[in-house]
C-alpha cells in the first residue's frame, strides 16, 4: 500500500514539474535556445532529481526540448517556418472546430470568457499574462467542444508552437484580436456555426498578418 502511495505521489511530483516547465516554455521565461541545467531547474521548483528528470524526458518526447549538436538539451528554437506550418494547420482545423462547438458550447464557459474579454478590453494596459489566458481558454474550449479528441489534440499541439513564437517576438500588440475575439464569442454565443468559422478564419489569417507584418 505504502509502496502504491508513493508511486501516486510520484506521478504527481513529476506530472506538476513538467507543467511548471511547460509553462515556463510557453512564456518564454525559458527562451528558445536556452541550455537545460536539471539541477538549477530541480533547485528553482523544488523537487528531487527524480521528478525532474521525468518531466524533462517527456518534454523531449514532445519536441519542446532538443539535442544540440553537442548532445546538450536545450529549448527548442521556434522558427519563422515551424510558426507558419504550425499556424496553417490550425487555420485547417480551428474553423471546423469552432462550426462543430457552435451549437455545444456551455453557457457557464461562454459567460466566463465574455467577462475576461470585458476585463481585458476595460483596461488600457491589461495584464499580458491575462490576455494570454484568456486566448488560450477560448481556443482550447472550442476545441475540446467540437466533438473530435484527435481534432483538439492537434490544435492543442500546434497552439504550443504558435504561443511561444509570438511570445518571444519582440513586437506583440497590446489587446492582440479583442475584436476578432469578440466576434467569435458572438457567433458562439447565437450558436451560429458557419458565422463562428468564418470568425475565426478571419481572426486567424489576421494573427498570420500581424505577425508577417512585425516580424
Amino acid at each position: 500500500m505504502d509502496d502504491r502511495l508513493n508511486d501516486a505521489e510520484d506521478e504527481s511530483l513529476a506530472e506538476e514539474t513538467y507543467r511548471l516547465l511547460l509553462a515556463d516554455i510557453l512564456s518564454a521565461r525559458l527562451a528558445g535556445g536556452s541550455v537545460v541545467q536539471q539541477r538549477r531547474l530541480a533547485t528553482k521548483h523544488a523537487v528531487s532529481r527524480s521528478p525532474m528528470r521525468h518531466a524533462l524526458g517527456r518534454l523531449e518526447g514532445e519536441g519542446l526540448l532538443v539535442r544540440n549538436d553537442k548532445g546538450v538539451l536545450c529549448v527548442r528554437v521556434i522558427t519563422l517556418k515551424d510558426y507558419l506550418d504550425s499556424l496553417s494547420m490550425r487555420m485547417l482545423l480551428e474553423p471546423s472546430a469552432a462550426a462543430a462547438a457552435a451549437p455545444h458550447m456551455p453557457v457557464e464557459a461562454l459567460t466566463s470568457l465574455s467577462a475576461m474579454l470585458d476585463a481585458i478590453e476595460a483596461d488600457l494596459d491589461p495584464d499580458q499574462e491575462l490576455v494570454w489566458q484568456f486566448d488560450d481558454a477560448l481556443h482550447m474550449s472550442i476545441a475540446n467542444e467540437s466533438g473530435n479528441s484527435f481534432m483538439a489534440a492537434t490544435i492543442g499541439e500546434m497552439r504550443r508552437y504558435t504561443t511561444i513564437f509570438e511570445r518571444q517576438m519582440a513586437v506583440i500588440r497590446a489587446k492582440p484580436g479583442m475584436a476578432e475575439h469578440r466576434a467569435i464569442l458572438t457567433a458562439l454565443s447565437a450558436g451560429d456555426p458557419e458565422a463562428a468559422r468564418q470568425a475565426m478564419a478571419r481572426h486567424l489569417d489576421a494573427v498570420r498578418q500581424g505577425v508577417l507584418t512585425n516580424y
